[in-house]
C-alpha cells in the first residue's frame, strides 16, 4: 500500500484506518446476515464497534426487511470511510 501513495507513511496509515473500519462494518453485515451468535465475544465486539462506527447513519433509513436496513445503515458508511480515507491518503500524497 506505501508504493502507492509514493511511501508516504502518513498515507498509509490513514489508508489503513479507513480500510479497517471499512472491514469492521462490512463484517458486521456479514455476521448480521448470517445470524451469528451475538453472545460470541468477536461477534459482540464488532456488532458494538459497528454501532460506534455508525452512529451517524444509524436509522437514516427506515426499510421494512431487517436485513436490507443492517446493509443500508452499516453500509453507506463503509462506503462513506474508504471515499474519504481515500480521498484524504490521496491528498497527502500530494503534500
Amino acid at each position: 500500500m506505501s508504493r502507492r501513495y509514493g511511501g508516504n507513511p502518513a498515507a498509509t496509515i490513514i489508508l489503513i484506518i479507513a480500510d479497517v473500519t471499512a472491514v469492521i462494518l462490512i463484517l458486521w453485515i456479514a455476521f448480521f446476515l448470517l445470524d451469528a451468535n451475538t453472545a460470541n465475544d468477536l461477534v459482540s465486539w464488532v456488532h458494538h464497534a459497528a454501532n460506534w462506527l455508525s452512529g451517524w447513519s444509524r436509522d437514516m433509513f427506515n426499510v421494512k426487511s431487517d436485513d436490507w436496513r443492517t446493509i443500508l445503515n452499516y453500509g453507506l458508511p463503509a462506503v462513506v470511510y474508504l471515499m474519504i480515507g481515500h480521498a484524504v491518503a490521496g491528498r497527502v500524497n500530494r503534500s
